[in-house]
C-alpha cells in the first residue's frame, strides 16, 4: 500500500512588513484582506500541529497544491522555501503553485526558482525555473504536477490550462498509463465548471477535461477553493476519475471556511484494477485537536465507487452534494 498525503492553501503568516513600493500594486487588496479576514483565521500553532499530525502519519509522499505564500514578496517566497526545507526532503515533497504565489507580475518565477527542487520532474529538467508539467515516479504512483498559476488583476484570481500545457501533460499520463503506473493529477484551480466564483475561476478547464477524457487519470488533486469537495470527471471508456479538494492547512476554527484538514490517499492494486482509499484528518470545530474526519472509498477494483445516484453528468458536485450537470 502506497500512502500519498495531500495538502494546500498553506497561506504562511504573519506578513513581512511591506515597502510603499510593495504596496503601490495588486497587493494592497490582498494586504487589507489578510488584515482583515486571514489574519484572524490563518495565524498561531495550526499549521504546525497539522504538519506534526501527517508526519506521525508516515506518508510515503506529500503533494502541495499550492498558494504556499499571500502577497508573493521576496520575503514571503524565501521564508517558504525554508518552510518546504523543514516540511521534508524535495524527493518527498511535490509542489505546484498557486495564483497567491504568482501574485504579482514576475513572482511566479523568482517563487519557481526558490522552490525548484520540490516542483521539478525527476532527472531536474532544463537549467532555469521549473516546466510543467512535470512528471515524478514514486513507488506505484505517476505524479504529473501542472501550473494555473498566473498573475491578475486587481479583485481576480483566475488561473489558466491552456492548449500547450494539455498537450504535454497528455503525453505524460499516457507514458505513465504504459507502464502501469497509477496517475496522480495536481493542480491549484479546481478544473470544474462551477466550482470557483467566477473571477476564481480556472479558463481552460476543457482542454483539461479533454484530457483526462482521452487519456485519463486516477486521481485529480486540487486546491483554491478552501473546501472539502469531491468531483468527478470522465475518462476514457466512461471511466469516472475522482477530482478532490482539501481545506487551507492553516485555517483556524470559527470561519466560514472548513478547518486545517490534510487528505491521505492510500493506493493498493495494479494497472486497471486499483483500489483508493481516501482518509481525511483535520482540526475539530471546538478546537480540541486533529482527528479523523472522514473515510471514504473512491476506487475499488478499478472502478469509481460512489453512493450518490448515478447520472449521464460528466461531472458531479461537491461531496455530499447532488450530482450536478454542466450545461
Amino acid at each position: 500500500m502506497f500512502r500519498l498525503a495531500h495538502l494546500s492553501d498553506v497561506h504562511l503568516g504573519p506578513l513581512p512588513e511591506l515597502s510603499y513600493r510593495e504596496l503601490a500594486s495588486k497587493r494592497i487588496t490582498g494586504y487589507i484582506n489578510w488584515q482583515r479576514n486571514r489574519k484572524q483565521a490563518m495565524f498561531g500553532t495550526t499549521l504546525l500541529n497539522l504538519i506534526a499530525d501527517m508526519r506521525a502519519q508516515r506518508p510515503d509522499h506529500v503533494a502541495v497544491t499550492g498558494d504556499l505564500v499571500n502577497l508573493a514578496t521576496r520575503k514571503e517566497i524565501e521564508g517558504a522555501r525554508l518552510w518546504l526545507e523543514n516540511l521534508g526532503d524535495p524527493a518527498w515533497v511535490s509542489v505546484v503553485p498557486g495564483n497567491h504565489d504568482a501574485y504579482v507580475p514576475g513572482a511566479l518565477k523568482r517563487a519557481l526558482a526558490a522552490w525548484r527542487p520540490w516542483s521539478v520532474g525527476d532527472g531536474g529538467g532544463t537549467a532555469g525555473h521549473p516546466r510543467f508539467p512535470y512528471l515524478r515516479v514514486r513507488g506505484p504512483l505517476a505524479i504529473v504536477g501542472t501550473s494555473s498559476a498566473e498573475a491578475t488583476a486587481p479583485f481576480f484570481a483566475t488561473g489558466t490550462f491552456k492548449r500547450g500545457q494539455a498537450l504535454a501533460t497528455a503525453r505524460l499520463l499516457e507514458q505513465a498509463r504504459e507502464r502501469g503506473l497509477f496517475r496522480v493529477l495536481m493542480i491549484h484551480h479546481p478544473p470544474i465548471a462551477g466550482a470557483a466564483a467566477w473571477s476564481k475561476r480556472l479558463i481552460g478547464k476543457q482542454y483539461f477535461s479533454k484530457v483526462i477524457h482521452d487519456v485519463g487519470a486516477e486521481l485529480v488533486l486540487h486546491g483554491h477553493t478552501h473546501l472539502d469537495t469531491l468531483y468527478w470527471l470522465t475518462g476514457p471508456g466512461g471511466d469516472r476519475v475522482p477530482v478532490v479538494g482539501v481545506p487551507s492547512a492553516s485555517q483556524g476554527t470559527g470561519g466560514d471556511k472548513p478547518a486545517s484538514r490534510y487528505n491521505l490517499f492510500e493506493i493498493e492494486g495494479e494497472a486497471g484494477n486499483w483500489t483508493l482509499t481516501q482518509r481525511e484528518r483535520g482540526l475539530s470545530p471546538d478546537n480540541a485537536g486533529i482527528g479523523w474526519v472522514r473515510e471514504r472509498q473512491l476506487l475499488s477494483n478499478g472502478t469509481a465507487v460512489d453512493a450518490r445516484p448515478r447520472s449521464d453528468a460528466r461531472e458531479a458536485g461537491p461531496a455530499d452534494a447532488p450530482l450536478a450537470v454542466e450545461p
